[in-house]
């Protein structure tokens, strides 16, 4: 069953950059990895503190495996201190 989910980052002000470049260097590695159908980062233009990861995988074997690389390991131990709100919504196609 594919999943899709949607996670939605709101920097701090002064922080706008740095989450910038660390949600950056996620696109690439995850991307790469076996499972991964889709793995996007945008910056809404007009809101520039907010971030938006769109992320689709074959599987939850998938997922649970993009959740043991090295570079997930690594935003999750940096992004709180440059992000003021994280949510998340997992999609379902119609």
């Amino acid at each position: 069953m594919t999943i899709t989910k949607t996670v939605t980052f709101i920097a701090k002000d002064e922080n706008i950059q740095e989450l910038k470049a660390l949600l950056t260097t996620m696109v690439e590695p995850s991307k790469k990895e076996v499972g991964c159908l889709l793995y996007d980062i945008f910056q809404v233009k007009n809101e520039p503190t907010r971030f938006i990861v769109i992320e689709s995988w074959e599987n939850n074997e998938a997922l649970d495996g993009h959740k043991q690389t090295d570079h997930y390991h690594y935003y999750k131990a940096h992004f709180e201190q440059y992000c003021a709100n994280k949510s998340s919504d997992d999609l379902e196609i119609l």
